[in-house]
């Protein structure tokens, strides 16, 4: 192996007796280059090898490649690169070869070095990588498409793109991208036929060239791409993303007149063939006999006329099609068009009209989802429609009784409306609902109650929920409950509310440390206070919360009123009580405060 390291450093020395006789580096870096790469050299000679090695290897390369590049324009010194740039470029490809012929599997180690030809290498090269790749992960589209994109736009070679996805498609018959970018490369390759046409018709040259005849030129290969894909990948879905291609080239709109066609023809019974054919109408520049006003107003009345037609295709679409999915594209539209700003009150007030009876009319024929009485609610909410979004708010609640959050909805438009029925109709809600979901209410409750009600209805609410809600949701009850006290009624009043429920478990550390914080923002602050609650929470959370154990030695030691000698007390304590990582964790922190760095 020494041997074979030896030769592969001496392959090296011409180039780096280039790089010092024309100044780019000098005598010590050469050295400080030869040992770096004998390391990396012996590390893929070696009988065990790792896939690490030799990407380190190959970014070493890449990284003295970029910084004889950067040297090169410092000193303006542009020769010798055959010798120097390609000799390592030439290392490099080998090594890639060697990895890649061992880890075969590894796509991205293809990738890496894709990359790396892409930058340095040339371009036959490239096409060499391309072919070895594709031959191993023939079963990867993505890769097929890749290869042929760069055929085709750095190339130049339409034939060789053309040749690559017909290979890919006999691997992936079915595979809708493959269809996509394959048409989609006709049409440019078409494109491109005309642009060098024109340029030869402007220059009086008269060219003959077998591919500008004109069905070529139309885009004929596209089109027997289109028909051949839709034969056999069904569905308004791919149909559309074809369609959506053709219109980005404005010389084939006899293809996509032909696409559209078919796509009504053949997919009548699919929602998105609808959707499509309705929103067109917004790209649609309609003919309007009369002047108007101002600029703005007529820019407004016509926008409002596509918006009309768009309406009208879907009327149509859902007496044709009368499914929840229909349903849920026409009320798509109205809420998109309705969120849309505009500065003509005469568009929104349309806008708002239109989405409320396209939702009317599918409430009548429960053809809409909970989420989308939700959309309209929060869209409505948003516009200060408050009457409206009401409206839709008891028409869901109606149809979803036993969904708390669109109760939640009901009563956050009934707030905004500052309604004087809520507490009732808070009340109604727990009726309808399961306790399991009753939680956000409860807290909306409280919270509307605080800014709303007196402190004796606020404190009704919590003590309310707090019988309703039990186990995990009723510990940020309480948490909720402990912060609203202390904020209402300082002090003494939370002291209070935490007394009555410090036998009510379960709790969260939250809660007893939300007390320790509220004694220690008292002028009088009680130490033994203090103590009683870290023994509270310990009594909870001692088997397993190291910090409050740190915690309260803490206290002990730096409050003012604490006392130190206990701390010996507490810390045997907390061992007898913490068990495993928690213990663990406990001793190397009082081991850190021991030292000094806590």
């Amino acid at each position: 192996m020494a041997e074979i390291i030896q030769e592969r450093i001496e392959d090296r020395l011409p180039e780096l007796e280039q790089l010092e006789r024309i100044g780019l580096f000098s005598h010590a870096e050469i050295k400080a280059i030869i040992k770096k790469a004998s390391d990396l050299e012996y590390k893929i000679q070696r009988r065990t090898l790792f896939k690490e090695d030799f990407i380190n290897y190959v970014q070493y390369e890449i990284n003295l490649l970029e910084l004889i590049q950067r040297r090169r324009t410092r000193i303006g010194y542009s020769f010798k690169k055959d010798e120097i740039e390609n000799s390592i470029v030439h290392r490099v490809q080998g090594v890639f070869q060697r990895a890649s012929a061992k880890w075969k599997d590894d796509v991205q180690l293809w990738l890496s070095y894709v990359v790396f030809c892409k930058k340095w290498a040339t371009k036959t090269q490239l096409s060499k990588v391309f072919s070895a790749m594709l031959a191993i992960h023939s079963n990867k589209p993505a890769l097929w498409i890749m290869a042929a994109k760069w055929e085709m736009e750095d190339r130049l070679s339409s034939e060789s793109a053309r040749q690559l996805f017909l290979r890919a498609l006999r691997f992936h018959p079915e595979c809708a991208k493959l269809y996509k970018e394959y048409f989609r490369m006709e049409l440019m390759h078409a494109e491109k036929l005309r642009k060098e046409k024109e340029e030869f018709e402007k220059a009086s040259m008269d060219v003959e060239h077998p591919d500008y005849s004109e069905e070529i030129l139309k885009g004929e290969l596209a089109r027997i791409i289109y028909k051949n894909s839709v034969s056999i990948i069904k569905g308004a879905e791919f149909h559309v993303s074809l369609l959506s291609i053709a219109q980005l080239f404005d010389f084939a709109k006899d293809l996509q007149k032909e696409i559209y066609d078919d796509l009504q023809t053949l997919h009548t019974d699919d929602p998105l063939t609808w959707d499509y054919v309705a929103r067109r109408e917004l790209e649609i520049e309609s003919q309007t006999g009369e002047e108007q006003p101002t600029m703005k107003q007529a820019k407004a009345v016509e926008v409002g006329r596509k918006e009309e037609r768009c309406c009208a295709v879907y009327e149509e679409a859902v007496k044709t099609l009368p499914t929840e999915a229909m349903w849920k594209c026409y009320i798509t539209f109205c809420l998109e068009r309705f969120t849309k700003k505009s500065n003509s009150g005469f568009l929104r007030g349309k806008r708002l009209e239109r989405t409320m009876t396209s939702f009317r009319k599918a409430h009548e024929l429960k053809l809409l989802s909970e989420c989308q009485y939700k959309q309209l609610i929060v869209s409505l909410l948003c516009h200060k429609f408050l009457r409206e979004a009401l409206e839709v708010a008891v028409a869901g609640t109606e149809l979803f009784r036993d969904s708390g959050t669109m109760w939640q909805l009901k009563l956050r438009v009934l707030i905004e409306s500052k309604s004087p029925d809520i507490a009732m109709l808070f009340e109604e809600a727990f009726v309808h609902l399961k306790p399991q979901v009753c939680l956000p209410l409860w807290i909306s409750w409280a919270e509307w109650s605080e800014g709303a009600k007196s402190q004796e209805d606020t404190e009704a609410v919590f003590k309310k929920a707090l019988l309703a809600v039990i186990g995990a949701d009723s510990v940020t009850l309480k948490n909720k409950y402990l912060d609203w006290a202390y904020r209402s009624g300082g002090y003494r009043k939370a002291r209070a509310v935490f007394k009555s429920l410090q036998e009510s478990r379960p709790f969260s550390v939250d809660f007893f440390r939300k007390m320790i914080q509220f004694e220690k923002e008292q002028e009088s602050c009680n130490m033994a206070n203090i103590r009683e609650y870290y023994e509270r929470a310990l009594r909870e959370f001692g088997s397993t919360d190291s910090d409050l154990w740190m915690d309260y030695m803490k206290e002990e030691l730096n409050h003012p009123l604490g006392r130190p000698e206990n701390c010996g007390q507490i810390y045997w304590r907390a061992m007898k009580m913490l068990q495993g990582e928690s213990a663990e964790a406990f001793v190397a922190k009082h081991a850190m405060h021991q030292t000094g760095h806590l």
